[in-house]
């Protein structure tokens, strides 16, 4: 007996004791699914991309097929249809119901959650007036789906602190799992994430993703373009506590009419993927982020400017992107996409970096050792003078 416990017992006081269960008496119930293998009816879903990748109409997208019964991107059928309840702290409600149209709900069965009556502000706080939803939704017909965006607005603390985190995601959670509702959670990528594991980059603490049995990705493939232009997006699971957590489709956004002179943007399923979602991130994202978080055009604009005036040794070209917090690698793809002319000089010389038509006519007028001699001016594709630089000196 431990020291406290006989404190305890020669105060008088009862004995707490710790309840066990035996595993036999546990009940195994099988997961109900709204959609199989993506969406769990009862629990939190998160689903995290970056900016313009189009998640909130992917949301809607699986809204209107629970309104109606319809389709899903694997074509299976939803076979629980009913009520949809949907909150946002971005979007106005004209937008969304737009987007709503266009992908086919039953608007009927859609309820925008439009505020608190009686509450001083009149306006729904998420990490706050949950319990009063739950205690709302039990009066809809057939609750099926709950979508918070974004998710980080039910958070009443700090987002980026786990318990915090954990504490005010428990409502949401026992919404879901007293009403049997699905609960979609939308959230961004925190910046400078780029090639870490996927559940690992959706923004603030970990702990949302950990709360979450299944966590699903969105991405543009920017070097993938699709018949009208526009780049081709990947959507895939990439934590599931309760399936499989891989695997996804490819989709494209399109806007259509849905009535005279008011457009919705809605979601064109595309073909099932195969793979992990860090792969298929990995590959859809190539073009579109660095290992720093930068984007292309910035890097491309950094790298141009550093070599507009003629050659640059490889030296320098470090050093001058290490101090503007480039890593090493994201100017390497940078240099790649610029077609960047990249050549040791001699034997013993270094490596160095010029932009292509100054590799062109350095090819055309170097002598033969392939040197140009220290200090001599270059000339320019256009045949403008360039000042002379020591770039091209053997280290």
């Amino acid at each position: 007996m431990s020291a406290a416990a006989r404190d305890l017992a020669r105060a008088g006081g009862a004995m707490p004791a710790v309840r066990l269960l035996r595993g036999d008496a546990v009940k195994l119930t099988p997961v109900r699914w709204l959609w199989r293998g993506f969406l769990p009816a009862g629990m939190l879903t998160i689903l995290g991309g970056a900016p313009g990748c189009g998640k909130t109409t992917i949301a809607l997208s699986l809204a209107a097929a629970v309104t109606r019964g319809g389709i899903w991107p694997d074509g299976t059928r939803c076979t629980e249809p009913g009520d949809v309840m949907f909150w946002s702290g971005e979007d106005a409600k004209e937008v969304t119901a737009a987007r709503l149209v266009a992908a086919g709900a039953d608007m009927s069965r859609i309820h925008f959650i439009d505020g608190v009556s009686g509450a001083d502000g009149d306006a729904f706080d998420p990490g706050r007036d949950m319990p009063l939803l739950e205690v709302t939704a039990e009066g809809l017909a057939a609750p099926r789906l709950l979508i918070l965006d974004p998710i980080v607005s039910a958070v009443a603390g700090d987002s980026h602190k786990g318990a915090e985190v954990r504490r005010s995601l428990q409502p949401v959670v026992d919404l879901g799992q007293r009403l049997g509702c699905a609960v979609l959670g939308i959230t961004h990528f925190s910046k400078g994430t780029g090639g870490r594991d996927p559940v690992e980059r959706v923004t603030g603490s970990i702990a949302f993703a950990a709360l979450a049995r299944v966590v699903m990705v969105a991405a543009k493939v920017k070097s993938d373009s699709g018949d009208d232009g526009e780049p081709r997006r990947v959507f895939v699971r990439a934590k599931s506590n309760i399936g499989p957590d891989d695997g996804g489709f490819a989709y494209e956004l399109e806007r259509v009419e849905v009535q005279p002179e008011v457009e919705g943007q809605r979601v064109r399923w595309l073909e099932a993927l195969d793979g992990t979602a860090r792969e298929l991130l990995a590959e859809a994202e190539a073009d579109n982020y660095s290992e720093d978080g930068s984007s292309p055009g910035s890097v491309d604009a950094f790298l141009r400017a550093l070599l507009i005036a003629g050659p640059v040794t490889a030296k320098s070209v470090m050093a001058d992107a290490d101090g503007a917090g480039y890593a090493w690698r994201t100017v390497q793809r940078a240099a790649e996409r610029l077609g960047v002319d990249r050549r040791k000089e001699g034997v013993r010389g270094g490596w160095v970096w010029a932009l292509q038509p100054y590799a062109d006519c350095r090819t055309r007028h170097e002598g033969a050792e392939g040197a140009v001699p220290q200090g001599a001016a270059r000339s320019a594709p256009s045949g403008l003078a360039v000042a002379p630089s020591t770039d091209f000196e053997v280290l």
